[in-house]
């Protein structure tokens, strides 16, 4: 089995707490009401740790979807480039649903871990993929969301860069989505 290890930081003006409380523990809630054209629903199939979760993405595959404006009018210093109004993001992708467990959580240090251990996610040659995510404060009262991804493959299989590029993406689109919402609605977290 190769394992194929990517980080990724991305900056954001919210506090952590308010941060990982809306990414992280109201997840489930938050992101089918922002982005319901991404994730249909979320269900819960274990509801102690290892908690295990199953999303069921919505939309065609590869399917190019206009946020809402009431995310894009905030500053757009806050929002990258392709998620500005005149551009369409790509929040779909080939894959239809996802299941993964929670194996770690720690409310007081804003971390937790995670691995996709089911779902189209997961191609002929990648066995399951773990996430450990960690939410820090930053100098200026912001957070920096710090995740760390490891591939784990079978046999010696070489992970794509289209998919993690894809991964990458999705990823920054769904937090920075998250961060104009929580910036929008500042008493709701």
């Amino acid at each position: 089995m190769g394992v194929f290890t990517y980080e990724d930081e991305v900056t954001c003006s919210i506090p952590p707490a308010k941060m990982f409380k809306a990414a992280i523990l109201d997840s489930d809630n938050l992101i089918p009401k922002i982005m319901p054209q991404a994730i249909k629903c979320v269900k819960i199939l274990r509801r102690r740790l290892p908690y295990v979760k199953h999303h069921l993405l919505e939309g065609p595959p590869h399917h190019f979807v206009q946020l809402p404006s009431t995310l894009l009018s905030l500053n757009s210093a806050l929002i990258p480039l392709v998620m500005k109004p005149h551009r369409p993001i790509h929040i779909g992708s080939k894959f239809r649903s996802i299941t993964h467990k929670v194996d770690a959580i720690d409310k007081e240090n804003f971390t937790i871990s995670y691995t996709v251990i089911d779902g189209d996610v997961l191609s002929g040659s990648i066995e399951s993929i773990s996430h450990e995510l960690k939410v820090v404060a930053s100098p200026d009262g912001g957070c920096i969301y710090k995740k760390t991804r490891k591939y784990h493959t079978k046999d010696d299989a070489q992970v794509c860069e289209e998919h993690i590029k894809g991964g990458k993406e999705n990823g920054l689109a769904l937090f920075k989505a998250i961060e104009a919402y929580v910036s929008a609605h500042p008493d709701e977290y």
